[in-house]
């Protein structure tokens, strides 16, 4: 086929945020990276602790550890009483969260300004001191297997999303699912969980951050005395496995009682410190962000292939995946709905993308980082988001800057060369049995 030559235009300006020069970082003499934003307009702080550790870092048989951890640092401390930890916080005011994905564990509390004291000292007192009772260690084993068949066993898409991934990582514990593998969870011992404890939840392996109303260096001084007294440990091993290159598509196919099915297609896709970052974040709200994407329009309103359309980027400290998926009508064919998809595909590789597409696709991606920015959540979040991941939480004041940057042919470069169907594992479910059967 003969390839369209891309004209580009001048990207407009964006302003960069304002407040970089307020923020405050510092390392602890233990290794425990404190970034701080002062943010005066609310009497609120919102807090993230960020742990690197996710299911990159496990191993067989002690998969989903991570993400247990996120249900145990609730569980009381020696010092501590089990659901003390909300119940002193609720009392001020605050609420808490976490969330644990294939790289980090990220813990997140918002409070009034006055209680960060208090939040700072629960905090370190779970990094110190966190508890492992038997009897506590086995109620959350249950309560992580009940969360295992809700989200993975009883729900289509988590079941194939998770079979999906596995197939498509030969060697990389990306392979490894967030949650756990079943038998590892009902096998995981007293020993497995107080190495990964002390390993990931060392000071030297944790960064917080911290937004809202406070004085940055009047907090720096308030983390110091609650976390510094905890002792460094030696460093993680580091992950040193790379993935072979893919050499061919790879397919997974589940048959179960369902009345909508589903296809997805997972691309080995670079990881988020790749210099094409926002080039893909442009590509995938092109292909698929509101109903006048690219695939919408195309695969849910002309053709009628599909019900709904959505994806992500999988941005994480090694290569992963980017995911498209599409929910089918009742009676589609997957095969046709892959061949209707890949048609699109072509074309954006081929012809790329219209100057309108890419325009509205940064209008798009500026509105949303200004939303996130917007809030002191926002900001605390990406302050982990960009020092961790990034190394640099200075990178997040470029953002704007870099979106405006990318260039119509930038978007046709990257999908000509993720989207190749040599380096995807396309997933099916499909009819059939009660039960699932998967193939490979």
């Amino acid at each position: 086929m003969r390839r369209t030559a891309l004209a580009t235009t001048p990207a407009f300006r964006a302003p960069a945020p304002a407040g970089r020069d307020g923020v405050h970082a510092q390392t602890l003499a233990n290794g425990m990276q404190v970034i701080v934003w002062p943010v005066h307009h609310i009497p609120n702080v919102a807090l993230n602790l960020w742990v690197r550790a996710g299911s990159r870092n496990e191993q067989p048989g002690i998969t989903g550890l991570a993400h247990f951890f996120e249900h145990m640092m609730f569980n009381g401390t020696r010092t501590r009483a089990p659901g003390e930890f909300d119940r002193l916080m609720e009392a001020q005011g605050g609420a808490n969260n976490a969330f644990t994905s294939d790289d980090v564990t990220v813990y997140e509390d918002w409070f009034p300004a006055g209680a960060l004291e208090l939040v700072l000292q629960l905090e370190a007192d779970r990094v110190a001191n966190l508890a492992f009772a038997p009897q506590l260690i086995e109620s959350e084993r249950g309560v992580v297997a009940s969360e295992r068949r809700l989200r993975v066993e009883d729900n289509n898409h988590g079941l194939l999303a998770e079979r999906v991934q596995s197939a498509a990582f030969t060697a990389h514990p990306y392979r490894f699912p967030t949650i756990g593998w079943p038998e590892d969870i009902r096998a995981w011992r007293l020993e497995d969980l107080q190495a990964f404890y002390t390993t990931y939840y060392a000071p030297n392996n944790l960064t917080l951050t911290l937004a809202g109303d406070l004085d940055p260096r009047a907090a720096v001084r308030l983390a110091r005395r609650c976390f510094e007294p905890i002792a460094a440990q030696a460093p993680p091993a580091p992950v040193r496995v790379r993935e072979p290159p893919q050499l061919g598509e790879r397919r997974v196919t589940i048959r179960r009682k369902v009345q909508t099915p589903v296809l997805q297609c997972a691309y080995k896709a670079p990881g988020a410190t790749d210099e094409r970052a926002s080039a893909i974040h442009l590509l995938m709200s092109v292909l698929m962000e509101g109903d006048a994407s690219r695939l919408h329009r195309a695969l849910v309103e002309e053709r009628r292939v599909a019900i709904e359309v959505g994806g992500h980027w999988q941005e994480g400290f090694d290569p992963g995946l980017l995911w498209l998926s599409l929910t089918l009508p009742q009676d589609t064919d997957p095969a046709h709905a892959l061949a209707t998809l890949d048609a699109e595909l072509a074309r954006v590789i081929d012809e790329g993308v219209t100057q309108a597409e890419l325009e509205r696709a940064r209008n798009l991606a500026i509105v949303g980082f200004w939303k996130r920015l917007a809030t002191i959540d926002g900001k605390a979040h990406l302050l982990g988001e960009y020092a961790v991941f990034h190394g640099r939480w200075s990178d997040l004041f470029e953002a704007p800057r870099r979106l405006t940057a990318v260039t119509r042919e930038q978007l046709r470069a990257v999908a000509e060369d993720i989207l190749a169907t040599s380096r995807r594992t396309v997933g099916i479910l499909a009819r059939g049995g009660r039960r699932a059967r998967a193939q490979r």
